[in-house]
């Protein structure tokens, strides 16, 4: 087999990726392309089971020949099909998922679909609506409108250790990452078997600068929505997320 990707941070949209990925690019050990989300994963157009893996792998032109190679796509944690394209890829790809408060995700998912003109509807209405707007995509899911929907993680991170086992699956929170990248980016360099990268100087993009607040409504709303989630995710991962409730 020829050489493939050996790493995908494969989600949760809105938290954090991006940053990430701005470290993950300062490691000689590693190649990232320039262009985050490369969306081969869950690219529809492709001829699955047998893509074209030219359309994936010529963005790893300029890698050396000792570094890995990794990419970015939030949606691939996301979307149904994608971990078993994945598996049947290389079955023994390394994957790092960052996971925010589902609440905090919605809001800021939103907001940056409202920004970039793709939904005109205020958050509460976006909400009401959310399942009606979503079936316009079926048999897919919805890649703009599932405010609520990708924030349902402990049935996404199922469906990656069906494939690939806990041991291949490194799960990180957002609120680590944004205060002590050091110690996750320590944890990552293990997850992957390589050495560790320099001292890294922590980065604030994409902070969410927010035009309005979210309602204490829509906050309440989306509490309901999601406290049961909360708990399973918990007993999933060992984590306390009460301050996912509580903020």
């Amino acid at each position: 087999m020829s050489k493939r990707l050996s790493f995908l941070v494969c989600g949760a949209q809105k938290s954090g990726t991006t940053a990430l990925a701005a470290y993950l690019r300062q490691h000689p050990g590693i190649h990232l392309p320039k262009a985050k989300e490369l969306h081969f994963f869950d690219d529809e157009t492709q001829a699955w089971p047998e893509p074209d893996l030219n359309a994936l792998h010529r963005h790893f032109q300029a890698a050396e020949a000792d570094q890995l190679w990794g990419e970015a796509t939030p949606i691939t944690l996301y979307w149904d099909p994608a971990a078993e394209r994945i598996w049947r890829y290389n079955p023994e790809m390394r994957l790092i998922v960052i996971l925010r408060n589902p609440i905090e995700r919605a809001y800021s998912h939103w907001m940056m679909e409202h920004r970039r003109g793709d939904d005109p509807l205020p958050f509460a209405l976006a909400l009401e609506l959310e399942e009606d707007r979503c079936r316009e995509a079926l048999p897919f899911q919805h890649r703009v409108f599932s405010y609520t929907d990708r924030g349902f993680y402990s049935s996404q991170l199922r469906r990656l250790w069906r494939f690939f086992g806990r041991e291949q699956v490194l799960v990180l929170r957002q609120e680590q990452l944004r205060l002590s990248p050091q110690n996750c980016l320590e944890r990552i360099w293990q997850h992957l078997s390589i050495p560790p990268g320099r001292a890294i100087t922590p980065l604030e993009l994409h902070n969410g600068d927010y035009d309005t607040a979210m309602t204490p409504a829509c906050r309440e709303r989306l509490r309901h929505i999601f406290w049961q989630e909360i708990g399973q995710l918990e007993q999933l991962l060992g984590w306390d997320c009460s301050d996912w409730l509580r903020s």
